[in-house]
């Protein structure tokens, strides 16, 4: 018998009888092309990138979806106090004054953005608990 790789989809229509030979190339409706030549990888291994990322320092492996390699930014007493001041001035923040704070604070646009959506999430609870 001839070894040869399987797709997920052979093999889950194969343990409910229903699976046919398909020919290379060939794809099922709706699915886009087969995977040719896919490695198999037994249930409760992981890959080498996989391994790396969990055991790699200060990984959670309860994060969904996280940034490979991205720490978690510490911002410093004055950074905090001039994004709480601006949050506070405007709940939403522009274009212009995402650049002047991050030129001012020596921080990306991104990370001015992402502070001001989960500081608005923190506000949206707080104010909820207190109802």
């Amino acid at each position: 018998m001839e070894k040869g790789s399987f797709s997920v989809e052979w093999l889950a229509q194969s343990s409910r009888g229903g699976a046919r030979e398909m020919l290379p190339g060939e794809s099922r409706p709706g699915q886009g092309a087969p995977r040719l030549n896919s490695p198999c990888v037994p249930a409760g291994t992981a890959g080498p990138r996989e391994a790396a990322e969990r055991s790699s320092p200060g990984h959670d492996a309860g994060a969904v979806g996280s940034a490979a390699g991205r720490s978690r930014t510490k911002f410093s007493a004055a950074q905090l106090q001039e994004l709480e001041r601006s949050f506070r001035e405007q709940r939403y923040i522009g274009a212009g004054e995402k650049r002047r704070l991050a030129a001012v604070l020596n921080l990306s646009q991104s990370q001015i953005k992402t502070w001001f959506q989960n500081r608005r999430m923190k506000f949206k609870r707080q104010t909820q608990d207190a109802r």
